[in-house]
Order: structure tokens, then sequence, then C-alpha cells
């Protein structure tokens, strides 16, 4: 996942800028980014912030960009690549930052090298970036709000822009089916765009509207005008997941708030699967939402056994190497065995993904003690990748706890479309396996219907959960567990 924020002012923009990218450090781990426009070019940084948090990296560019009294300005939290990108073509020079997943990349890139004479300049890693393609698609239109509109077009995934150019003119697109919200702020001296609602309050923006699917906005310090109207027959496919996971506790989507969701997961996942216990507890940051509600509706004390040491580790879910996985799962949770000896605990957390984590965090818990553990998980058993957002750093489908299972349960090629019905046998057999090998009581995951109640949309992806998606006439919605490599239709 990754997150960005735009601001045009009609003061020194800096501050804002510096404080409203760092609110979305919580969407990534990898790169981070700044590009200002002042004295007729544009200024930029990027660092790794892999070891140091953004704002402790950036602190330096911060004071150096303070005295630019540059009015406009992009930053961007990164979990892929570096961020923002410089272009200089007839369109003039911009700056550039994308949010999303280009799925046909490799596809596109080749076209753009056969037919329009593009340049890449691969990245550390050696590929191409989809930020470099975004920018050479938008190159080939006579127009930037055309070339936006052109890159809606031709890729499949998803993808959310911001670009600032030398008119101090920030343009902001929402992804075409809406997966990743963009959201206007307005203050006392300008406007700003931004991924996450949490970071305006606190510097003194209101927020006005989301944008639309596929809507195109451009912005000034006077306010902004809509250039690209978005289509009202494609159906929004905000990410579910961004309630149950990624977002922050203070962000709002489409005016529903990320927080107040999570209650209401709590309470049904309370309602559907409720087991007798002492004690409720959340997994540090995002299952404690989920476990409040969860105690409000049963009654039962919430506690926290587990606290986070929140000063210096981060979310654990992203960096790819598996044993910095496992090392920061385990450094940044402390247990407190006096709350735990004993007890009967229902512990209530986001999602299982790979399930390492959690077992270790279960094994923690009967060795301070714990009489019983019952998880309960806010979200359905995820058995698909995500192919519009930069979910995991995994490309093997067989990470998925669920597909593993699934594999000892039934072998190769299994029909994955019965393991979704929690009436089903199979539904229930996965469930039972998943238990016994994180070492559980009891396990119970949130119903795929009582999730979009929760969350109260219209219009939501749950692919990773459900295998369909109404972008993709060729979801076959179930398929087999080695699609990725023989599925023609790629579930």
């Amino acid at each position: 996942m990754s997150g960005f924020f735009g601001v045009v002012s009609k003061e020194n923009c800096a501050s804002d800028l510096f404080y409203g990218t760092d609110y979305h450090s919580h969407l990534g781990t990898v790169r981070g980014g700044m590009a200002l426009w002042a004295d007729g070019m544009f200024h930029r940084s990027i660092h790794d912030i892999s070891n140091s948090p953004f704002r402790t990296r950036f602190d330096a560019d911060y004071i150096a960009f303070s005295k630019l009294g540059a009015n406009s300005g992009l930053g961007v939290i990164s979990d892929t690549d570096d961020q923002p990108l410089i272009f200089l073509s007839h369109l003039g020079r911009y700056a550039l930052s994308t949010v999303g997943r280009i799925s046909n990349i490799d596809e596109i890139t080749a076209e753009l090298l056969k037919n329009n004479n593009s340049q890449f300049a691969a990245m550390q890693s050696g590929s191409i970036t989809a930020t470099e393609v975004v920018g050479n698609l938008v190159n080939t239109q006579a127009t930037i709000e055309e070339g936006i509109q052109y890159v809606h077009e031709k890729i499949s995934g998803s993808c959310s822009i911001l670009l600032l150019d030398e008119n101090n003119i920030l343009y902001a697109a929402r992804d075409k089916y809406g997966r990743t919200p963009v959201v206007i702020g307005r203050s006392s001296n300008g406007y700003c765009a931004t991924l996450e609602s949490c970071s305006l309050p606190n510097l003194g923006y209101q927020p006005i509207r989301d944008l639309k699917p596929g809507e195109v906005v451009k912005i000034t310090a006077s306010g902004f005008e809509t250039s690209v109207e978005s289509d009202p027959s494609i159906k929004p496919r905000l990410c579910s997941f961004l309630f149950v996971y990624f977002g922050y506790p203070a962000s709002s989507y489409e005016n529903v708030n990320v927080e107040d969701t999570r209650y209401r997961c709590g309470r049904l996942l309370a309602k559907s699967s409720g087991v007798d216990a002492d004690i409720v507890a959340g997994i540090p940051d995002s299952g404690v939402g989920h476990a409040l509600g969860y105690s409000s509706e049963t009654g039962i004390r919430y506690e926290r056994p587990f606290v986070k040491y929140t000063p210096t580790w981060p979310r654990s879910f992203t960096p790819a190497n598996t044993s910095l996985r496992k090392h920061i799962a385990h450094m940044k949770l402390i247990p407190i065995p006096s709350l735990i000896k004993d007890r009967r605990i229902v512990f209530c957390d986001d999602s299982i993904v790979r399930g390492t984590q959690l077992k270790e965090q279960t094994k923690w818990m009967y060795d301070s003690g714990a009489k019983e553990v019952h998880i309960r998980i806010a979200c359905p058993p995820l058995l698909y990748q995500c192919n519009f957002l930069n979910f995991s750093r995994s490309k093997d489908i067989m990470d998925l706890i669920t597909r593993r299972i699934i594999r000892d349960i039934k072998g190769e090629g299994a029909d994955i479309s019965k393991f979704r019905n929690p009436d089903s046998e199979e539904y229930k057999a996965m469930i039972r396996r998943i238990g016994d090998n994180i070492g559980i009581d009891t396990l119970a995951f949130q119903h795929i219907g009582d999730l979009k109640e929760a969350i109260g949309l219209d219009g939501l992806c749950t692919y990773c959960m459900s295998g369909e998606d109404e972008s993709m006439p060729n979801s076959c919605a179930g398929g087999c567990s080695i699609c990725d490599a023989e599925c023609p239709s790629r579930c």
C-alpha cells in the first residue's frame, strides 16, 4: 500500500506538505519522497524509510524546503518504489505520484517502447515502476487531463494520481473504480488532496469531498474544478480492507469512519460467534477497534494483555523479508503475564494472512498461563491475492494460510469456491485446520455479509475474500489453487 498528499497554497506550503505526507506513514515502510515547485524548478528529495521514520529521515530536507518559499508540492509514502518522479515532455515539467497496482505493466511497457519511443530508467530493483509507466502514458496525449484519462483506459488494476505541474496546478485523480480514496481539503490559505483524511484537521484543513471514481480535478490555491467527470455507469469498488486494516482510525472514506466501522465489525463478530470468556483483547493496533466492539456487544471486559512498543516498531505485515516480518512481530508486542494467567481470552485481529505471527502470539499467551485462547477475525478468510493494490509484497499464493490448508485438504487443483461458503463442510474443515495449525481453542471469521453491513457502503471490493469483481469480466470466481500458473482467466 502507499499514500500521498499534495498541496497548493497562497503561503509557504513546506510545513503542510511535510506533516501531511507524514500522516500516511502507516501505509508504507520502504520509500518516502517530496517534491516542491519553487524558483522555476522542482526541488525533490527521496529517502529509504525502511529503518527510520519519514519525519526523522526528512527532517533536514524539511528545514531546507522551508527556506524555498514554495507554494505547491506533493509527497508520498511508498511501499514499493521511488516517488515522486519528475517528467519533462511536450506537456511541460511535472512531478508525479501514484497509488495502486498495474497488473498489465509488462504489456504496457512493451507497447510504449514499440510505438512511442518511450524511455524508462529502471529503479534499483531492476524493474520498471508503475509511476514511470503512468508518466509515459500521460506523455502520449495532448493534455494532462487526456493523459490521465488514457491511463485509466489502458491499465488493469488500479491507479490514483497526484500530478503537480510548473504552473502550480495540482491534478488529483481517483482510480477508475474508486478502489482508493482521494479527498479534497480546504484551509484559509489553500487546498490539498490526500488519501487519508486524518491528515487534515491538525493542519487546519476541512474535508470538502471525496473524488468520485475516475474523476480528475484541477486544484489551485483559490479553489478546484472538475476537468474529467466520473463515469456514472461504473460501480465503485472501494477497498474493504482499508476499513479492516490499512486505514488509520481517524480517517473516513466516503463519510464512513474507520474506527466506527471496526466497532461495528466487532459487535457483529460477537453476535455471530460469541464465546464465554474472562476478557476481550485486540492485537495492536488494528485489532483494538474490533475488540472494543466485541467487548461492547458481549459485556465482557476489555483489557490489554499485549501492549505495542509504539515509539520505534512499524507494522509487520508489509516487509517482504520473512525473517524481518517475524522479528518485527516478535519485538513490537510485549505480553503482560499477570493479565493473561488463568484467563479465558478472546483475541480480535483484523485478518490472518500467513498465520505465522498469530501462531507465535498464541504461544506467548499459553506460555504466560492462558486457560483458553479464542481468536476472532474481523474479515472473511483471505483466499485470493489482490490484483488491484500492493496489498502484500508476497508473490506466491501459497503464502496465504488458507491456500496451504486447502491444498492439504484437497490437493492441487481444488475448487476454491467451495471454501468461501461459511455453511459448507469445506469451509468448516478449513477453519478447523487453521485453528489447529495456530494452536488455539476456537477460531471464527467475519461473514462477508456482516463485513459489508459494518462498512455500510454500496460498491465495495472484496476480491481477496470472494474472488469476484465486476471489473474483471473473465473472473471465474473460484478457479483452482494453482490459478496463477494455469487458470486462463487468472482468477
